[in-house]
């Protein structure tokens, strides 16, 4: 079984570590690599975020500036201009949390005035330190994204060395800028950022080895909806390979799972945690044999 932790937000408690909990993704971008442009138009969004909702999201996941490789950032006046009319449009229609995606403690500022209650920092505190400062403010979650270089760079980088250590290392620090700033453990996630700036074979090795993670004893999200190291020639064989990262984000310790399909991953979710909690009762039998044991 995966540790229970209490992630708390401003208007309510979520619990982490009973079963595996699916944040749907809805970009309000022209330019994102998955579904640029279709959710635009804050109409479309709304529809949107409600399907995810309907579902079996448990929590929507909004972003307004694209992070796929080679992206261009985008000025805080664009990204809120995208966002804040979708989040009008949501406000109270939802039993779900909103959580919004940005580097930037402006957009993060407002986003959390018009109704999201969770910050996902996609650089791990990097471009703006005031974040975490916004997200104490409005007893806000915070998700903490491990990312190397920017968007623009990815593809002139050299693998990272040493990569679990460099990694940990890396959110160590983001960790220790977001408590400076003010933020409290029981509002931070961290996330390991699957495709963030490491090469296309590494990702497989953050899988295999998300466990190490556990070091930090804070929940762990982890985000391989189709990223670009699980592409396949068709979209189906895509969502293929996205399940099959899902079910090792879930067998190796992920709280929680950022994915486009929440109703195909919903499936996946299920049955990666029946085996979960069947390892876990199994681990649990061992452990009670050899104690009556030790008492014979």
């Amino acid at each position: 079984m995966h540790k229970r932790y209490q992630w708390k937000l401003k208007q309510r408690e979520i619990i982490l570590g009973d079963r595996t909990l699916l944040m749907g993704v809805l970009n309000v971008t022209p330019d994102s690599f998955s579904d640029g442009g279709k959710y635009a138009d804050p109409d479309r969004a709304f529809a949107r975020a409600v399907e995810l909702e309907e579902d079996g999201a448990d929590i929507l996941d909004v972003g307004a500036e694209s992070t796929r490789p080679g992206s261009q950032r985008v000025p805080e006046a664009e990204e809120l201009r995208r966002l804040i009319p979708v989040l009008k449009r949501l406000r109270g229609k939802l039993s779900i949390p909103i959580s919004v995606d940005t580097y930037k403690s402006g957009v993060a500022e407002k986003a959390l005035e018009h109704g999201a209650e969770i910050v996902n920092d996609p650089t791990g505190i990097l471009l703006d330190l005031q974040l975490p400062k916004v997200a104490a403010r409005h007893d806000a979650g915070l998700i903490i994204n491990h990312m190397r270089g920017t968007p623009e760079t990815w593809a002139k980088l050299p693998p990272l060395k040493d990569l679990m250590r460099s990694i940990m290392i890396d959110l160590q620090a983001a960790v220790n800028r977001s408590r400076q700033g003010g933020a409290q453990k029981h509002q931070l996630v961290i996330d390991p950022g699957l495709g963030f700036g490491k090469r296309r074979e590494q990702n497989a090795e953050i899988l295999a080895n998300l466990s190490l993670l556990r070091t930090f004893d804070l929940p762990i999200l982890v985000a391989p909806s189709r990223k670009s190291f699980l592409k396949k020639e068709a979209d189906v064989l895509t969502e293929f390979a996205t399940a099959a990262a899902v079910t090792a984000s879930i067998l190796n310790g992920a709280h929680i799972v950022r994915v486009h399909d929440v109703k195909a991953m919903k499936s996946v979710t299920e049955v990666a945690d029946s085996i979960k909690h069947a390892e876990a009762h199994e681990a649990e039998t061992k452990e009670s044999h050899v104690r009556w044991q030790r008492g014979q």
